[in-house]
């Protein structure tokens, strides 16, 4: 929005030429909507308290969470509307990849919301089926798709995927690509959804790997940067890092009611949104596959249940972990909440180090 207004009035408005800068406008859109999660969050906490949207822990949960039941969820809120409004003033509004970034948080984050929801009003974990949770997120994942072909959104080459450390190897999915955007997005987003179980873990998970494509975006964006560092070139990405910074302001700014002991939890509503959001991210600029690598504890978590379900069905009733997601594992070990929070946050920062590195290691 306000790099519309330079450019309307670029003759008399000579101080707002800095507006031109992707790097300053996605700092003021993280600073922005920090500062907005920090305004709005007390209100917020209130209100959902007045409310009686409390959440309801499983009694099949660590029998310590207990104590948080009546905590106030669908602080999720919070995080859509911040990272909406901080894009809105601080990006580029002509850019189509920054509208689908918007299309998926949103869209996404509804879909959590209409979950949360439900399972507030029947007072236990029971909101929307398994079947309704996936035919809504696949209309919108299937709708993100279509819209990034249909005007190019990923530029030449579109449905070519790009392979962390390997220069040449770009294997061509052809018309399985709009069935692998889906699957990069639901995925995504049900892997952070389970991250989403102690305080702060979740929110913490996504600014780091929010940050390190922050970085992506704006390498691939330039294509003297992303012919040097051998990464896809997509025209247009780089204004996509305003989107990130105001998701990591959003991020950082949550944090600072939902770390230990938390006053808020996001819910589906921030997790499914913050994962959509995510997946669409490595869709535009073709770093799927690095997703994979920098998303390392969301992979994790995810994975930990697909073992211990599998387990459970496959051997009798044995199971793997104590507990799953890992990170209720960590806990019946007998590592405190912050411990196991911290920890796994090192093993964020260690994936997306190692993601960051591939992009010289080919």
């Amino acid at each position: 929005m306000l790099l519309w207004l330079f450019l309307h009035f670029r003759d008399s408005l000579k101080g707002l030429s800095v507006l031109r800068y992707i790097t300053l406008r996605a700092a003021m859109a993280a600073a922005t909507a920090m500062v907005l999660s920090l305004i709005l969050g007390p209100w917020l906490i209130r209100t959902l308290r007045r409310l009686k949207m409390g959440q309801h822990i499983r009694q099949e949960g660590p029998q310590h969470h207990q104590g948080k039941s009546g905590t106030p969820t669908m602080g999720g809120l919070l995080i859509l509307v911040v990272i909406a409004l901080s894009t809105l003033i601080w990006g580029d509004l002509r850019s189509g990849a920054i509208w689908m970034c918007l299309l998926a948080l949103l869209g996404f984050g509804t879909v959590g919301a209409f979950d949360d929801a439900k399972k507030l009003m029947k007072k236990q974990n029971l909101g929307l089926t398994s079947w309704q949770k996936m035919g809504l997120l696949t209309v919108i994942s299937v709708t993100v798709a279509w819209v990034i072909l249909h005007f190019d959104i990923r530029g030449a080459n579109t449905s070519q995927l790009s392979v962390p450390f390997f220069k040449n190897f770009k294997p061509d999915v052809g018309y399985l690509l709009i069935p692998w955007i889906w699957l990069v997005m639901v995925g995504t987003s049900n892997a952070v959804n389970l991250t989403d179980g102690l305080d702060g873990l979740a929110a913490g998970g996504v600014l780091i790997v929010t940050v390190t494509f922050a970085i992506l975006c704006y390498v691939g964006g330039h294509i003297k940067m992303a012919q040097y560092l051998l990464v896809p070139h997509v025209p247009g990405a780089a204004e996509v890092t305003v989107f990130l910074g105001a998701m990591a302001g959003a991020c950082l700014g949550f944090l600072w009611y939902n770390a230990h002991p938390a006053e808020v939890f996001m819910g589906d509503t921030g997790s499914l949104g913050l994962g959509g959001a995510l997946g669409t991210v490595a869709v535009i600029t073709k770093q799927e596959l690095l997703l994979v690598i920098a998303g390392g504890l969301f992979v994790l978590e995810a994975f930990s249940v697909i073992l211990q379900v599998g387990s459970y069905k496959l051997r009798g009733g044995k199971r793997i972990f104590r507990m799953a997601p890992f990170h209720h594992h960590m806990e019946l070990g007998g590592l405190a909440e912050t411990k196991v929070v911290i920890r796994l946050w090192i093993t964020a920062i260690v994936c997306c180090i190692l993601a960051l590195s591939s992009l010289k290691l080919r």
